[in-house]
């Protein structure tokens, strides 16, 4: 039996090592809307903006797995999700479509989401000493003084105490979660992700590098396309291929970044969880199936990104100051363009006016990803400010940027790793 937040029986404050969870909510948005409304549980769910006759252009929240097996996808333009997933009240209306191959779309509702992560999170704070939160559906959790790595009935008891945080979870909010289990927050976090939905998997000391070995060089936390393609040039193209190179080429081809990846592959992180401070730049990205020069696909693209980054900025109390968006040229070319605006604001209309004015620099070239971002936040309980216009003689042009990393997670900088 397990005391709520407590210790399993048998744990003990040995020498053995870290414990590391790493807790990630399944489709967050989806499973939220889910929770209100049980009708939608087991159905196609896909939640975002501009799906509404009339409304302006969006991009997709979330997609659950039952929207995301017509491919749908994270960040991708709504028109696009209806065209792949057409909305299940149209398709009752439409003879031409089958309503059983249709979804149901939802708005965004951020005071909501963080309202269930509140309930969450309250969860894994008493679950654990240290609790590091990525983001509103992601935290790590170290339990190492909580459980122990010791085997009972061949199980280590890790499993169980990691068992015990996810169905607090399901029972007490109503939400499923993935959760990795690791001597290491880079393993935890691969863990996590490797059986999805509603997962736990377990990587025990000793065990990671068996663990990393088979998997594509993709699932190294750091690890997005543009780096495993230059990987991939070098012959590596598995976690354990990383883990066996020569660290020198290596560090040769990424710098000090390079042999940061090499040593998650081989199973070395000794970073600790420590509690997060606010982010410095919040931002989106969407990659084309194929690089296109269509200029209509690539400023709704921007659009929809700049105002799902505008809400995340909304729903954190975030003011910012600059506004920018990255393009991605084949083939595998990356450029970043910002400008910075008189003083901090917070308008949705502005950061798509401004994204949509710095992707007319690429007029006419064939891009495969787009992102928007802004940066140099400001927090607290100031006014939302306004601005009208901007100084053109402010605009900061960077020169192309052919280091960019591949960050993945919808709340970083273009190049960060964490």
């Amino acid at each position: 039996m397990v005391d709520e937040g407590g210790t399993l029986p048998g744990a003990d404050d040995g020498d053995d090592p870290r414990i590391v969870c790493h807790v990630d909510m399944d489709c967050f948005y989806a499973s939220c809307e889910r929770l209100r409304e049980s009708e939608l549980r087991g159905e196609p769910v896909v939640v975002g903006m501009g799906y509404e006759s009339g409304e302006p252009h969006g991009a997709v929240a979330t997609a659950s797995y039952e929207a995301r097996a017509y491919g749908v996808e994270s960040a991708q333009p709504v028109s696009q999700a209806l065209e792949l997933l057409p909305r299940k009240a149209v398709a009752r209306e439409d003879p031409t479509l089958d309503p059983a191959d249709a979804g149901h779309y939802r708005p965004v509702d951020l005071e909501y989401y963080r309202e269930v992560a509140g309930e969450i999170k309250a969860i894994l704070h008493e679950c654990a000493d240290r609790v590091r939160e990525v983001s509103v559906d992601e935290a790590y959790l170290d339990v190492t003084e909580r459980t122990a790595w010791e085997v009972v009935d061949g199980r280590p008891l890790a499993e169980g105490y990691a068992r015990h945080v996810k169905e607090r979870i399901a029972r007490e909010v109503g939400v499923p979660a993935s959760v990795g289990v690791a001597p290491t927050m880079s393993a935890a976090k691969v863990a996590s992700d490797h059986d999805k939905p509603d997962g736990l998997v377990v990587v025990e000391p000793g065990g990671v590098r068996d663990f990393f070995d088979p998997l594509p060089v993709e699932a190294v936390h750091g690890v997005g396309p543009v780096t495993a393609r230059k990987l991939g040039e070098m012959g590596v193209e598995t976690a354990g291929d990383l883990a066996a190179a020569d660290p020198t080429a290596i560090r040769e081809r990424f710098g000090e970044r390079g042999r940061t990846l090499y040593d998650r592959a081989r199973g070395n992180d000794d970073r600790a969880v420590t509690p997060t401070g606010r982010p410095k730049s919040l931002s989106r990205e969407s990659a084309f199936t194929e690089a296109t020069a269509d200029a209509g696909r690539q400023r709704e693209t921007v659009a929809g990104l700049a105002a799902d980054v505008a809400e995340r900025a909304e729903g954190k109390g975030a003011l910012y100051r600059t506004i920018g968006i990255k393009a991605v040229t084949p083939p595998y070319d990356v450029y970043t363009r910002e400008r910075s605006l008189p003083g901090p604001v917070a308008d949705a209309d502005l950061v798509r006016e401004v994204a949509g004015d710095l992707l007319a620099e690429f007029a006419g070239d064939e891009i495969r990803k787009l992102g928007v971002r802004v940066s140099n936040l400001q927090f607290g309980a100031a006014e939302q400010a306004r601005l009208d216009g901007w100084d053109d003689d402010e605009a900061v042009e960077p020169t192309p940027d052919r280091s960019t990393t591949d960050g993945q997670s919808s709340l970083t900088d273009f190049d960060g790793l964490e």
